[in-house]
């Protein structure tokens, strides 16, 4: 297993600079992991945790019988390594690990050793919830390996119009966007936005490391600086729309440009369709 090859690169490298912290006590754990324990099982004492991983979303494939094969599940994804003092052995974790995930009223899918891996394994579930547990040994060192898999679908969080949104923004760093309209010669946005404003909404959350900038777009009706004063309290209102739906903030900046920016004829009401629009830039 990938991890087992990272305990032994570890080990490997101790040999040329000296034990590693774990080795010398292996109950100290690495600084990233420290109070990552799962509250679905409890370490064994003396343990040490040297590998954390949680996902929101993703795939794991756990072992479900004697022959090696898998199930592949997916959902919210736990993964925690341990390595533990060389006075445990392998078989003591396998029976505490099982005889834990019995009494929490887990059915035990599989336990023993299987094909693909010379160590057994203890695999489990109860409802939705599985748990897989990898032992091993490197060298005296006891270690397992927890996968932990909450089975359920992933949350759709962007359509097909956010997911091109998001191609867009990603490829030239900005996008005109239509269909956020407001009341005329005012800064209220219209419920028939709500489903666009939801796929920008769907952008920002799926690309949480990004800022945009907010600006807002008028024709050439009216006054130039009663447009500039439009334009900027509408883009206002996007950003407020998109806060008070969670949202931060500080990931949002905004600007009126009235009419001084056309991207086509004013002459038209096609032209001054285009026009009237909302863009986002990504900062």
């Amino acid at each position: 297993m990938a991890n087992m090859m990272r305990l032994a690169s570890i080990l490997l490298l101790a040999l040329a600079i000296g034990s590693p912290a774990w080795a010398q006590e292996p109950g100290v754990d690495e600084e990233e992991c420290k109070s990552q324990d799962s509250p679905l099982l409890s370490r064994l004492p003396g343990c040490g945790l040297y590998q954390c991983m949680k996902k929101e979303f993703d795939a794991a494939d756990l072992v479900i019988n004697k022959a090696g094969e898998t199930q592949a599940l997916e959902g919210a994804i736990e993964q925690l390594a341990y390595v533990c003092a060389a006075s445990s052995s392998q078989l003591q974790l396998q029976r505490n690990v099982e005889a834990a995930l019995r009494k929490a009223g887990y059915t035990v899918v599989y336990s023993g050793k299987h094909e693909s891996h010379s160590d057994p394994v203890v695999t489990v579930r109860k409802g939705s919830q599985w748990i897989s547990v990898q032992t091993s040994n490197f060298n005296e060192f006891p270690t397992y390996e927890m996968t932990a898999v909450l089975v359920k679908a992933m949350a759709q969080e962007m359509t097909a119009s956010a997911q091109a949104m998001s191609e867009a923004i990603s490829k030239s760093g900005k996008l005109d966007v239509y269909g956020i309209t407001f009341a005329t010669g005012q800064a209220t946005i219209t419920p028939a936005s709500d489903a666009v404003l939801g796929d920008v909404l769907a952008v920002l959350t799926a690309n949480a490391d990004w800022k945009l900038r907010i600006e807002g777009h008028t024709d050439n009706v009216g006054d130039k600086t009663a447009n500039l004063k439009l334009s900027t309290a509408r883009a206002a209102a996007v950003a407020a729309w998109l806060t008070g739906k969670g949202i931060d903030a500080a990931r949002l900046t905004t600007s009126g440009l009235g009419d001084t920016q056309p991207v086509a004829d004013n002459a038209t009401e096609e032209g001054r369709a285009r026009n009237r629009r909302v863009v986002l830039i990504k900062q």
